[in-house]
């Protein structure tokens, strides 16, 4: 039996594959989808890293850069990759502090998935002289996995990475 995905399963995912793109000019979360895991039983981690991530200062409208790392452990359902660009995208010119655009981003996904397990973490590039690298996390109520949130949150920067290339 082949390993890939019939239509059925693919049901609500329609922006891959469309050559007719539209890229939302502001904070777009009804342009994230997702679709049926096929292996829920299991516990692995999907991992997106979106090096280009731009969005604005909401005091001064100026542009502020960051890596955005998003981590997380699928229950039912995965975020449609393409979906997710656009969606980060959307925050171009979106004014929001750097702690609220990470909490935004993965209380979207919450909503979006139900993951077992979440991290969103974004590096933004220093302005001013000052880098501000927000985490946040969740782990579903009631499982273990919210116990990992803890303690991932609690051993976050415990080895605190040497930046140098910023």
């Amino acid at each position: 039996m082949a390993a890939g995905r019939t239509e059925q399963e693919l049901e609500g995912v329609s922006l891959l594959g469309n050559q007719h793109t539209q890229y939302k000019s502001d904070y777009a979360p009804e342009v994230l989808e997702s679709f049926n895991n096929k292996h829920p039983e299991n516990d692995y981690f999907v991992k997106f890293n979106c090096p280009e991530f731009t969005s604005l200062c909401p005091k001064t409208g100026q542009p502020d850069f960051a890596t955005i790392y998003i981590s997380y452990v699928p229950d039912e359902r995965l975020v449609e990759s393409k979906s997710l660009k656009l969606y980060l995208f959307s925050f171009r010119n979106h004014g929001d502090f750097h702690e609220d655009v990470v909490n935004i981003i993965m209380n979207d996904l919450i909503k979006l998935l139900d993951p077992k397990y979440i991290e969103v973490w974004g590096k933004f590039l220093p302005r001013g002289g000052l880098s501000i690298d927000p985490y946040c996390n969740h782990g579903k109520n009631g499982t273990k996995w919210e116990q990992v949130a803890f303690e991932r949150l609690s051993r976050h920067d415990l080895y605190p990475e040497r930046v140098d290339n910023r």
